[in-house]
């Protein structure tokens, strides 16, 4: 059984940083694009940061040198360095994987929801100005 687990959201002001960690079990890191969505209120899903077990990384451009996803093995842990934050950065972020290599999820810095198996249950982050 997969199980993806979000933690490190809160409340920061804009400028600021915050590390979000995704633990993951049942769930081997040998063949796997993982990573973090958002969604903030009355907006889509948007895909943020994905790696894969080659080391391969995709940003959404909104995001690209404020923030860095990093894996884990040795942990099971996926983590997204967040710096510079912007209130536009609010919203529920939320865990996400799959077997296979983010080549087959993502096209260029945009990777697809629609194309991940699993979930964590998300993290509220919120940016004040």
């Amino acid at each position: 059984q997969v199980q993806l687990v979000e933690s490190g959201g809160g409340s920061v002001q804009a400028g600021g940083s915050l590390k979000l960690s995704c633990s993951a079990s049942g769930m081997s890191f040998s063949n796997i694009c993982i990573g973090w969505f958002r969604q903030a209120p009355g907006k889509e899903r948007e895909g943020v940061a994905h790696i894969d077990s080659s080391g391969d990384t995709r940003y959404t451009n909104s995001v690209k040198d404020r923030f860095t996803v990093s894996l884990d093995n040795a942990k099971n842990t996926l983590y997204l360095e967040m710096s510079n934050l912007k209130p536009e950065d609010t919203a529920i972020y939320f865990c996400a994987a799959d077997f296979g290599l983010c080549s087959g999820f993502c096209r260029g810095g945009v990777c697809y929801g629609s194309y991940f198996g699993h979930w964590g249950q998300g993290t509220q982050v919120n940016v004040s100005s």
